[in-house]
Order: C-alpha cells, then structure tokens, then sequence
C-alpha cells in the first residue's frame, strides 16, 4: 500500500473536518454541513455526466483505477538494471539462443515479449517497432483512467455551481420569509463546498498520482527497450550498464551498479 497517498487523503479531510468542529461543534457539522439533496446534485451529477461521455465500460474501469494510486508500483529500476546485466552476460557467453530459457523465468511480460523477439532472430528496427507499439498501447489505456479522473474533477465544481444556482432560484423564489434566506443560503453554498472538496480532495489527487505512476512504468518500460535492443546489437555489459544507468538521476546511479557488469571486456 502507498502510505503517502492514504495519509495525504485522511489528512486532508480530518483537517477540514477538524477546522469545523471548532467552528461549530459536531451537532453543527450533522446539521449545517449534511445536505443529501446536495450530494445527489454534486455528485451524482458530476459522475453521470462523465459516464455520459465514456463507454460503461470505460467508466468502470475509471473507478476501478482508484484502488491503483493506494498500491505500491513494483518498479524497482536497480533489479531491472541488474536483470538487464545479468541476461547480457549470459547472451555475450553462451549466444542469443540461451535468453529463450531466461524468459521463462521472467514475470515481466513485456520484458519477456522482447526477449523472444530477439530469440527469434526479428531484425532490432522491428523489435523496437513492436516493443514501441506495445508501450503506446499501455499508455493509452493509463491515459483513458487519468482522463476519467481528470474529467470528473472539472465536472464536480460544475455541478456544484449547478446546485447553488437551484438552492438560489428556491430561495429566491420565497423571500417573503426573512428568517429562511439565511439557511437557504447556506444549504445553496453547500454544494459548491461538495464539488471543490470532491476535485481538490479525491480526483485530483487520485489524477496525479496515476500520471506519477504512468511515467514510472513509461521510463522502466524504455529502460527495458535500450536495455534487450543493446544485448540483441552484442554490446558490453558495462556499456549497456553506463547506458542504462542514464535515465537515473545521479544520486541513484551507485546504487545500481552491479558486480558482473564488466564481467566480459570484449
């Protein structure tokens, strides 16, 4: 679990929380910050809008990408480095051929699919055609979930101004009575506090953090690409390490080098 965005989230809310409570206690929370009518415009408008605008499937498969920003992405550059390494040592060895038994020990399925490619003797502009294509299309689909998000978020402030607009026509609609202008009011406000919480709070947040991991996978995805392309052009191991270790920031370089890099000086 990624425990940033599950304190960034609590946190958050329990400090909007915190600050009206002592405002106006708990019984003014229930009272003055609890509008049902408010949520069904507020959110149930924002997110029928946007299941208006996207197949059902797509819509499920938005709202299933929430559970994503709360997993840790098994992204872990240094092994993929060393893996990279590892399998350059074993092709300049013992030849290309030998890779096919590696693969089947591989969980990465992306990684495997150019492994085979190589095995199979594609032609290296092919291999990084196809292995490109494939990154397109995992981009594509991360893409359609931000999309989801990002769409909601502008959707909620939208049906929150919507809902204020209705709360005013009502009150409006009945100013003879003073002393009923003051809670309508607020009860029209309420749903504009509804649609910024519900974009700055979740959709937001939940946008960003899957752009975050997107661009995550994209870069480990490339560093796969150069890494299978160099051992399928015969390269030295320490060459493709140096090659590699580029797309690190400078700091993390150390930390991915490996003992057998340099193994074969070709």
């Amino acid at each position: 679990m990624d425990i940033a965005t599950l304190i960034g989230m609590v946190v958050c809310i329990g400090l909007v929380l915190f600050a009206i409570i002592q405002g106006a206690g708990i019984s003014g929370l229930v009272n003055n910050f609890v509008d049902p009518q408010s949520v069904m415009i507020t959110i149930g408008g924002a997110f029928c809008a946007v299941l208006a605008s996207n197949s059902m499937k797509d819509f499920l498969n938005g709202l299933k990408a929430i559970k994503m920003v709360l997993k840790t992405p098994s992204l872990n550059i240094q092994e993929i480095i060393e893996k990279i390494i590892s399998l350059s040592n074993v092709a300049r060895k013992e030849g290309l051929l030998s890779l096919e038994e590696a693969a089947g020990n591989l969980d990465d399925q992306f990684m495997k699919k150019g492994i085979l490619l190589i095995v199979d003797g594609t032609d290296p502009e092919l291999v990084r055609a196809i292995m490109e294509t494939e990154l397109d299309s995992i981009d594509n689909r991360h893409k359609k979930n931000i999309d989801f998000w990002e769409n909601v978020a502008s959707m909620g402030p939208a049906w929150g101004m919507i809902g204020t607009l209705v709360g005013l026509v009502n009150m409006l609609q009945n100013m003879s009575d003073a002393a009923s202008i003051g809670p309508a009011m607020s009860v029209a406000l309420l749903t504009t506090l509804y649609g910024s919480l519900m974009a700055n709070w979740i959709c937001t947040p939940v946008a960003n953090k899957l752009k975050a991991n997107n661009k995550a996978e994209m870069m480990v995805k490339e560093i796969m690409i150069e890494g299978l392309l160099s051992i399928q052009a015969g390269e030295n191991p320490r060459v493709i390490e140096e090659k590699l270790k580029s797309f690190l920031a400078p700091n993390e370089r150390g930390n991915a080098s490996t003992e057998d890099g340099g193994g074969e000086n070709g």
